[in-house]
């Protein structure tokens, strides 16, 4: 079993702290405020100092659109571990029922300063940072991406990665301009010839760009693409796009994903953000069967997703998953947020032979064609480390 380095409930004060300007947020009518006080909570989150920390040297007003209201509540919850002033200020709201659901969706989320401070302890047994070789969750300009794909390749190798996937949305996903399969084609062409260039100049040691996709996950579960249609990638992952703030179980839907033999990565699972809870399912039932599947689990790093979260992957990581650690990047910029899913890994104590990214690109690649319909969808055998 995984070991747990860490206390089973990590504090991060600045979440704390940006959670109380949420609620601000939420509570005022004025649209200047309520787009103040996001501003304010997001420059929070994305401090690299905990704010005790940060404040005993200097004033907090130094802040990014910190002022004087925000200023306020984050002294009184240094000082007392809650805010007089929200609490007023929910009392005569009328929000309080809003208020307390938009704080159930907000659990074990990490901050910029939280992430840091994970990624620097000593964890022994969890993953290391230096083990990670590449991002496997990455959007380019073919969908819902910023960039070209050099250039998000060129970014990942700046970082010191030896792989980068390029998981461009599938046609299922209009919203996010997801490729047909003609352009699917064609993207992947320009992908070989990125990685004969790249081989060409740097030979064994070449870095290594993956053909992926993001398929999406019907109400049915599965995946919205053909057994013909997945083979042509390298690399599947299947996410939920919808029926995220449904009330009701989707456990089979799920199960139906992961027991699917196209499917290598279970994409950020839940499908969770700051403001929303996701799907609700038997967890446990999940990684039971993804665990038996073959089948990796990831942990979404976009810091407004954090999916899944350290205290579910605990449970992945006791059911026997593997996990794919990425960053669901839409720009070279973003790649960092691979930060926040190495953080939650290493808060759920998973150690690096459990996780994907760790592999070598052979590895990967061995490991997910013998996923693929091709193949009949057999799972690997319990990789040797």
């Amino acid at each position: 079993m995984s070991p747990h380095p860490f206390p089973e409930e990590f504090r991060d004060i600045n979440v704390e702290i940006a959670a109380h300007l949420s609620d601000l947020a939420l509570m005022r009518e004025s649209r200047h405020a309520k787009i103040a006080y996001k501003r304010a909570s997001r420059a929070v989150l994305n401090l690299e100092e905990f704010l005790d920390d940060f404040a005993a040297e200097r004033s907090v007003r130094e802040i990014p659109y910190i002022g004087p209201a925000t200023e306020r509540v984050v002294l009184e919850h240094l000082e007392l571990g809650r805010s007089a002033t929200v609490e007023r200020a929910l009392g005569k709201s009328g929000k309080r029922a809003e208020v307390e659901k938009a704080r159930s969706y907000r659990t074990h989320f990490l901050s910029r300063a939280g992430v840091l401070a994970v990624l620097r302890a000593d964890a022994k047994g969890a993953i290391a940072p230096e083990s990670y070789r590449g991002d496997l969750q990455t959007h380019s300009e073919w969908s819902d991406g910023a960039e070209h794909i050099g250039l998000m390749a060129a970014a990942a190798k700046a970082r010191g990665h030896r792989y980068i996937g390029i998981s461009d949305h599938s046609y299922g996903l209009r919203i996010a301009h997801g490729m047909s399969m003609e352009r699917a084609a064609e993207r992947r062409r320009q992908i070989e010839e990125l990685n004969r260039r790249e081989a060409a100049g740097n030979g064994k040691g070449a870095f290594r760009i993956i053909a992926a996709i993001e398929a999406n996950i019907p109400f049915e579960g599965g995946v919205d693409m053909t057994t013909d249609e997945l083979a042509e990638f390298e690399l599947v992952l299947a996410a939920p796009h919808s029926r995220l703030r449904r009330p009701e179980d989707q456990t089979g839907r799920m199960l139906a994903t992961v027991r699917h033999p196209g499917v290598h990565i279970l994409a950020h699972p839940r499908g969770r953000m700051y403001s929303r809870q996701g799907v609700l399912a038997r967890w446990d039932e999940v990684f039971e069967e993804a665990a038996r599947q073959g089948v990796a689990i990831e942990i979404d790093g976009d810091p407004y997703r954090q999916d899944l979260d350290y205290s579910l992957a605990r449970r992945a990581s006791a059911a026997g998953c593997l996990f794919a650690l990425d960053s669901d990047a839409h720009a070279s910029d973003q790649l960092e947020y691979a930060d926040f899913a190495l953080a939650h890994a290493r808060l759920a104590g998973i150690t690096a032979e459990r996780v994907i990214n760790t592999w070598s690109v052979g590895e990967l690649l061995d490991w997910a064609r013998h996923r693929s319909p091709r193949c009949g969808g057999a799972a690997i055998p319990t990789r040797v480390f």
